[in-house]
């Protein structure tokens, strides 16, 4: 949807000198670029805001105003405009894709460097222990929600409630050690318990149990669902131990 040359947007957002609202910011940015008239007003005080408020029976800024009528928030706007409004309970992929993918990319950059080509065996290697690193940082960012959702589906866990903390410790330690090929006698049993275990406990409570639950494996936070991506991440858990005992 875009605006006609006449059409007049009046935006109220809190502009302070310790607080300048990002909604507010978003709000002006997608009005600009959908060609309205903006007419931009500072709430420059915390009374000031509280007025503007009470005034017009809101509970929160920014408010936009349209040709005089009321659109609401930053979520209200979007949908005005036919924007999508992100929903904080629907279910998503796209934490681990953005772990995969980067890490793919930093192994194919290291294997460049190293190798002299982005595709080696190498570089596989690296993709694997640079995405252990990376899903263990995201789930030791809050230790305490992790656990707390590994606890709902891991067998080892549920027996053992210190394995859910040591977890992320584990997967980090192998994935750092894989990644220069240190102490194989430490990183290969690491990796291959808590990737077997983890592997037995998502199959068991999805496809045997057929269980709906979301996976702990970017952190305790996420909406991604227990399934298909946290068995991929314990199988290559488990491929890696098995090939660096081989190799």
């Amino acid at each position: 949807m875009h605006a006609s040359t006449k059409d007049r947007a009046d935006l109220y957002r809190m502009v302070m000198d310790k607080h300048i609202c990002p909604f507010g910011l978003k709000s002006l940015h997608l009005l600009k670029s959908k060609g309205y008239d903006v007419h931009d007003h500072w709430l420059t005080t915390r009374a000031e805001t509280e007025a503007f408020k009470r005034e017009h029976d809101v509970d929160t800024t920014p408010q936009t105003f349209i040709n005089g009528r009321r659109i609401g928030g930053h979520d209200a706007l979007r949908k005005h405009l036919g924007k999508p409004v992100k929903d904080p309970d629907a279910v998503t992929y796209t934490p681990v894709l953005a772990v995969f993918i980067t890490a793919a990319l930093m192994a194919m950059a290291a294997s460049w460097a190293t190798q002299g080509s982005p595709l080696s065996v190498r570089a596989v290697e690296w993709f694997i222990a640079f995405s252990m690193c990376i899903l263990a940082i995201q789930k030791l960012r809050d230790l305490e929600s992790f656990a707390t959702m590994f606890l709902g589906y891991d067998l080892a866990a549920r027996r053992w409630v210190p394995y859910a903390y040591m977890y992320p410790f584990g997967e980090a330690l192998a994935g750092i050690l894989m990644i220069g090929h240190l102490a194989p006698w430490l990183s290969i049993p690491v990796a291959l318990l808590i990737g077997s275990i983890g592997a037995v406990s998502v199959f068991y409570a999805v496809y045997v149990q057929k269980r709906e639950l979301k996976c702990a494996c970017v952190g305790g936070n996420s909406n991604v669902p227990l399934g298909f991506v946290s068995l991929t991440e314990n199988l290559l858990m488990v491929a890696m131990a098995v090939w660096m005992a081989i190799a």
